[in-house]
């Protein structure tokens, strides 16, 4: 393996006393933790969960490897080896994130932090009790070499970590000191935090590349109990895990046997969970959560359905145009296709008016451009881009045009023609064709039934104005694939927002990922103003400069009508068989099932 960074002394010249700096039990991306040094628990674990019984989760797809932390298995690792839904069953990280704040960390591997208030370096004081299921203690080194690694084999982000660290300390064998170059900003010690760190002496660098189902040795607390690549894989608690008593992991991995089983598509996953075999179904569709649950289980109470409400922002579901083709390069042509689409026909049709149109990236926050003026600080940090934004964007009252729900709304249909008129386009024997008489024509990429209905309903309006749009339906491992290989004119995406967006910003929006394999910018996204905002939002000091950065950052991508907006709800969705319970607080980041428990266990 090239090394990347070699682990020095504590002797070395010029390396800051840490006894200048204070010893934290926890850090935040701005303010204080809200969690004293000494804090228990978190707020919604419950500590007095007894420990047992089991959970069996489905999800549609198929894995092929262990290994999530390189492109070869991205999207293709099970379930649970680093998991943000299920819970880091097998990996961990430095630091723990909480759900009920905005983006505070607490001890987990590294019992302690140091860090100084330009946050040019943080120091990691493992936890010396921490080791990992082979026994082995996890040491600084560990924690070198996982860094070294992920730089030379891993996949983005943690390929690009290594480019803002100037040096890495092993001051001894617990305490390994980061120290940051300019490229760095205050995110960064966060981000170093939240790394999963990976066993030197069980990991064979020249192979960890390559996809496998290999991997045994980790820290977390549960171990393989079984494989059956592409169809299950069960966890097992480790009864000598070292963190089940340290506060971060308290009323946490409740379980002692975790099953995810794979599905080929969301049907026969929801039958295996009307028959019992699957224990928890979280809901996305406002008519299957309607209709869907008149089975037996459902009518004798044995199936819960539950809505959680939780402080996120809507984040963004929609179709996304891939302007790395030409035939999307022109924000134009974005424009009108995203007016033409008529989303209160199917909102109506299709979902029986149960979902609200999304408007921004960060809609129903302080972060978002929507119902939130653009002020003096933001103007300025928008500069020349302001200028050629609509005046109802700037005043946070932009919406996309509203229709009469007919599929083929005159007005609207009128607005796109024109814009395509702008663009070179016109009607041509019932053809909108180019200059050269080529027909406006394009594929959506889906990879669900629902993703094809609303293709279907959006190909049939597209129609009207002469232009042409293929849908092709694939399954998962083709999905992934071309995703990660930008292979596709448009797709539909997800985009989550949380109220701490950050340097991932960089991997969905910066220019420098437009054509790194493997990154979610999937629209092909290179702008210098969006790499300005996302700059300013992750090296923002205060709360006040943050939300005017992101704000900017919303209205840019806006206006770059990058993505055909979808559709939101505003709780979430969980159906769950009534053994499986879970704490009486909803934190801010909504429901967490890595604090569920087996409540046939309590008895």
């Amino acid at each position: 393996m090239r090394q990347i960074l070699a682990a020095t002394l504590l002797l070395c010249a010029g390396l800051p006393a840490s006894a200048s700096a204070e010893t934290l039990g926890g850090i935040a991306m701005h303010g204080a933790p809200a969690l004293p040094s000494d804090f228990q628990h978190f707020s919604y674990a419950d500590p007095n969960v007894k420990k047992g019984g089991k959970i069996a989760y489905g999800v549609v797809g198929t894995f092929d490897a262990l290994n999530p932390f390189v492109l070869k298995g991205m999207r293709t690792s099970a379930r649970g080896i680093w998991d943000p839904e299920y819970g880091n069953l097998f990996y961990e990280s430095l630091m723990q994130r909480s759900s009920a704040e905005p983006f505070s960390l607490y001890p987990l591997l590294a019992e302690s932090v140091e860090w100084d208030d330009d946050r040019s370096y943080i120091q990691f004081n493992l936890n010396p009790k921490a080791h990992w299921n082979d026994g082995e203690p996890v040491t600084a080194d560990d924690v070198i070499f996982s860094f070294n690694l992920l730089a030379d084999k891993g996949r983005p982000p943690y390929s690009s970590r290594m480019k803002v660290i100037d040096k890495i300390d092993k001051i001894d064998e617990h305490t390994v000191r980061f120290t940051f170059n300019d490229q760095a900003n205050r995110e960064t010690p966060l981000l170093i935090a939240m790394s999963p760190v990976l066993p030197k002496h069980a990991i064979d660098p020249d192979s960890f590349d390559q996809s496998s189902l290999e991997s045994r040795v980790a820290s977390g607390p549960y171990k393989i109990k079984s494989l059956q690549p592409g169809e299950k894989i069960t966890w097992e608690r480790d009864p000598n895990y070292w963190g089940k008593d340290i506060p971060s992991k308290v009323g946490f991995d409740n379980y002692d046997e975790i099953s995810v089983s794979y599905f080929l598509q969301d049907s026969t996953l929801f039958e295996a969970f009307k028959k019992g075999n699957v224990d928890v179904y979280p809901d996305g569709s406002a008519g299957h959560w309607e209709r869907a649950y008149d089975f037996p289980a459902a009518s004798a109470g044995d199936v819960v359905k539950e809505e959680f409400k939780s402080g996120l922002p809507t984040g963004m579901l929609g179709f996304v145009f891939n302007t790395r083709r030409p035939i999307f390069a022109d924000e134009k042509v974005r424009e009108a296709l995203s007016i033409a689409f008529d989303f209160h026909w199917l909102n109506k049709n299709l979902f029986d008016s149960a979902y609200q149109r999304t408007e921004s990236f960060w809609q129903n926050s302080a972060l978002g451009a929507y119902g939130n003026a653009a002020n003096d600080s933001e103007l300025a940090l928008l500069g020349d881009a302001a200028k050629a934004m609509p005046p109802t964007l700037l005043e946070g009252e932009y919406t996309l045009p509203a229709s009469d729900g007919s599929g083929a709304d005159r007005k609207n249909l009128r607005a796109a023609v024109n814009l395509l008129k702008q663009a070179g386009y016109t009607i041509k024997g019932a053809k909108m064709v180019d200059k050269n008489g080529r027909q406006l024509a394009f594929e959506v990429m889906t990879q669900s039934p629902d993703q094809e209905k609303m293709a279907i309903a959006y190909q049939r309006t597209l129609q009207l104005i002469g232009v042409a749009m293929a849908i092709r339906t694939v399954d998962d491992a083709q999905y992934q694939a071309r995703s990660n290989s930008f292979d596709y004119d448009m797709i539909v995406k997800s985009y989550t927002s949380s109220l701490s967006p950050g340097a991932e910003q960089f991997n969905r929006w910066g220019s420098a990922s437009r054509d790194a394999q493997g990154s979610f910018n999937y629209a092909g996204v290179a702008d210098p103003n969006v790499d300005k905002a996302i700059n300013a939002l992750v090296d923002a000091r205060s709360q006040e400069d943050f939300e005017v950065a992101v704000r900017a950052l919303d209205r840019l991508l806006v206006a770059g009508h990058y993505v055909v907006p979808l559709y939101h709800v505003d709780s979430q969705w969980v159906a769950h068989w009534k053994h499986i319970g879970h704490p009486d607080e909803t934190p801010l980041y909504g429901y967490q099932l890595p604090v569920w428990y087996d409540a046939s266990a309590q008895k």
